[in-house]
């Protein structure tokens, strides 16, 4: 008879896996009620070898964070082609992915989780809604945006992180009308920030030439003309 022989793993290696097993955990529950033993456990290895890898649960967390938002960063990055509104539609679609999949784990990495106001975990934010920012600007061709198109852009990366963490709780509204609604939502800033700046106007003109018939861009300005005219 031959027994299996475990296969030893390299120190990356293995620090790859403890921060794909606390991924998985964090995936379902809260990062403060995952103990060490836990991810221990689910990698097979004892409590102490994961203080060999990383000095703290503190270290593992941030460590799964930055997988994490260099994984949500990764979802605004979208192909040059098409309508912007059948673009930013596909975008809220593999971010509303992530969120679905990690619910805890984006709640902590956008609210901070036990790891709340460190440098850190700060910066990973950071990133990855400069990540957004830059994907959306280069998708408008505008490299020296004006303030009011900076503004609208930010406002509506924030507005993103704040729906899908309200959405979790509960689910409410339907994922797919939600996405619709955010794409949505970006028109209806950029219109409003047109209407004071005439280089934003131009810019928002031009794009709305390129939207098809039954796109969210177009499916919007005819539900505030219904709503205008009842």
């Amino acid at each position: 008879m031959t027994t299996g022989v475990r296969r030893r793993m390299g120190v990356e290696e293995r620090r790859q896996q403890l921060i794909g097993v606390a991924l998985d955990l964090f995936s379902r529950r809260s990062p403060d009620d995952v103990s060490i033993d836990e991810i221990a456990s689910a990698a097979g290895i004892s409590r102490p070898l994961v203080y060999h890898y990383f000095p703290g649960k503190l270290s593992l967390y941030e460590a799964a964070l930055k997988r994490a938002s260099d994984d949500l960063a990764s979802r605004f990055v979208e192909p040059h082609e098409g309508p912007l509104g059948e673009r930013l539609l596909r975008v809220m679609g593999r971010y509303f992915d992530f969120v679905d999949d990690h619910g805890p784990g984006f709640s902590a990495l956008m609210r901070g989780g036990p790891a709340v106001g460190s440098s850190t975990t700060n910066a990973l934010i950071d990133s990855v809604r400069q990540a957004a920012y830059d994907q959306i600007m280069s998708h408008l061709r505008v490299e020296n945006p004006p303030a009011r198109l900076e503004l609208v852009v930010r406002s509506w990366i924030s507005l993103a992180e704040s729906t899908a963490l309200i959405w979790l709780d509960g689910r409410r509204i339907p994922r797919a009308e939600l996405e619709v609604q955010l794409v949505q939502d970006f028109a209806a800033l950029a219109a409003v920030a047109a209407a004071h700046d005439t280089e934003l106007a131009t810019l928002l003109s031009d794009l709305l030439k390129q939207e098809p018939g039954d796109g969210p861009f177009t499916d919007l300005a005819a539900r505030l003309l219904s709503l205008a005219s009842s």
